[in-house]
C-alpha cells in the first residue's frame, strides 16, 4: 500500500478547489444533478474596490448563502437587501425552489427573517454564550 501523509495546509486554495470539485463530481454521479453553480455577487465602489458581497452556490434546487457582508460605512442603506435579491433572482433562474443560510446570534437573524427566512435549527455555545441559527426560505 502507498504511504499517505496527512498535511495541514489552510492556504492551499488549489488543493481545496480540487477536493470541492471531486466531491461535486461524486454528488452529481449519485444524484444525477450536475448543476453546481457558484453565486458570488459583489458591491464595488467608484475605484472598483470591494465594499461588500454575497458568496454562495446553487445546487440541488437550493441556494446556499455562505457569506453576506457589507462594509460598515454602507450598512443600513439597502445594500444587503440588493445582494440577497440578486442571489435569490439568480437561484430562481437556476430553478431553485428554496434557499438556506446560517447566521450567529450577534449577526443578522432579524434581517433574514424580515426577508421571509424561517428558523429550522440552532446550535448553542457557538461560541461561548452565543448561538448559530440555520434559516430557510421557499423561493417559488
Amino acid at each position: 500500500m502507498e504511504k499517505v501523509d496527512l498535511v495541514f495546509d489552510p492556504d492551499n486554495a488549489k488543493a481545496a478547489e480540487y477536493v470541492r470539485d471531486r466531491l461535486s463530481s461524486f454528488n452529481a454521479a449519485r444524484t444525477g444533478d450536475e448543476g453546481f453553480y457558484p453565486c458570488n455577487i459583489f458591491l464595488k465602489g467608484e475605484k472598483r474596490e470591494t465594499l461588500g458581497g454575497l458568496l454562495g452556490y446553487v445546487w440541488g434546487g437550493w441556494l446556499f448563502v455562505a457569506i453576506l457582508w457589507v462594509d460598515e460605512a454602507l450598512r443600513g442603506q439597502g445594500h444587503a437587501t440588493r445582494l440577497m435579491e440578486a442571489a435569490e433572482d439568480y437561484a430562481r433562474l437556476r430553478r431553485c425552489h428554496s434557499a438556506y443560510l446560517d447566521t450567529h446570534s450577534w449577526q443578522a437573524r432579524p434581517f433574514y427573517e424580515k426577508r421571509g427566512y424561517e428558523l429550522f435549527a440552532a446550535l448553542d455555545g457557538f461560541p461561548g454564550e452565543h448561538k448559530k441559527f440555520f434559516l430557510k426560505k421557499k423561493l417559488t
